[in-house]
């Protein structure tokens, strides 16, 4: 296969306005890579906590992207229970599956080649306890699963977007999976640029009859960490596309529009990633500055420290921490005060409207 003139690598030639800016987050996403790389400073036991809260928080928000109900205090409760093997219901089965995954790619990222067999693995393991996908779980599809428009009634306006059908699934994630694997040997752009196209490609064959958009996470975290982008572990990649959950769906819509054109244009698709993959690097990047203050606080107290500061600049309430981290309320509360005390949030409001924010 001339994979210098296929299809994946012709859409990266991008216009010099979008290079500019693909390149400006690299820089910034780069720098706190290095620099995370050359201080490993971190304590052992902090890195722990945080990638424990990171499992908690990235498993209830891909879940949460596709319907799940659990909270991150259900999904928390849920992940120190895991042992009893027998899940209630459907969300709790989904939720299940997605922790010890993620769990999985944490640990053994380097042991994990990508590659077709591995992806298959992959999504059978994610709904390993789902009793709804026991048919298609670790299989191609085998039925359309194009995007739909529907109206309240549940009848069908139009097709937004139609993927891959199911005959040429198999062929079309073997090229998508050999290129990647050239791509990144032959070096042919930078990683995160590969990862970014290989993720677009994946979500656009949509090969699964359910559990594409999941999947798509698992693997993005996984190739983040094999590329080196260590805080992956630290900062929650699908919290972060939770909360930017309409412009997700919107910069994949758009660049689905072009999809197997003459003009395929990965553009909106390639800059959202990467601004997901900054806002990563630079809250990694405030924890690791943060961290001096790991001696002056509890295990709960830490926690709720690194949970705020995991989203600078975005205000929470006193509710929204109890949801997040499962804490009773007066212990919110106490640790609440403790950090106000100790300057390192900020009151914003009174009474019920009132929020905090970690302080500059």
């Amino acid at each position: 296969m001339d994979w210098k003139g296929f299809r994946l690598t012709a859409r990266l030639n991008l216009k010099a306005e979008v290079v500019e800016k693909v390149y400006s987050s690299i820089a910034e996403i780069d720098a706190v890579k290095n620099g995370w790389q050359i201080t490993g400073r971190m304590q052992p036991q902090t890195l722990e906590r945080l990638t424990h809260s990171v499992i908690v928080t990235s498993t209830g928000s891909s879940n949460r992207i596709e319907g799940n109900r659990l909270s991150d205090g259900e999904v928390e409760a849920l992940y120190r229970n895991l042992r009893i093997k027998k899940f209630a219901t459907r969300d709790e089965q989904e939720v299940a599956g997605y922790l010890e995954m993620l769990e999985l790619v944490f640990e053994n990222f380097a042991d994990i080649p990508v590659k077709e067999s591995t992806i298959l693995q992959l999504h059978g393991d994610m709904l390993k306890y789902s009793e709804k996908d026991v048919r298609h779980k670790g299989q191609y599809k085998f039925g359309s699963n194009r995007v739909e428009a529907k109206d309240q009634s549940g009848n069908v306006l139009g097709v937004i977007f139609d993927p891959t059908p199911p005959h040429l699934v198999k062929k079309e994630m073997q090229e998508l999976v050999e290129w990647y694997q050239w791509a990144v040997e032959a070096k042919q752009k930078h990683p995160l640029i590969l990862v970014a196209n290989f993720i677009f490609e994946f979500l656009a064959i949509h090969p699964f009859q359910d559990g594409n958009g999941r999947a798509s996470r698992l693997l993005s975290n996984l190739m983040l960490l094999q590329h080196g982008y260590h805080f992956a572990a630290v900062v929650s990649h699908e919290k972060l596309v939770e909360r930017s959950k309409t412009d997700y769906y919107l910069a994949l819509n758009k660049t689905q529009k072009t999809w197997k054109s003459k003009k395929e244009n990965v553009s909106e698709w390639l800059l959202f990633f990467l601004r997901i993959v900054q806002a990563q690097a630079l809250q990694a990047l405030r924890i690791l500055e943060g961290e001096s203050i790991d001696h002056l606080l509890s295990q709960k107290q830490l926690r709720l420290w690194q949970w705020a500061a995991a989203a600078p600049g975005v205000e929470f309430s006193r509710k929204g921490a109890i949801d997040a981290l499962g804490f009773p309320t007066r212990t919110v509360e106490s640790i609440i005060k403790k950090l106000l005390d100790m300057k390192k949030l900020e009151r914003l409001g009174a009474g019920r409207a009132t929020r905090y924010r970690i302080l500059q």
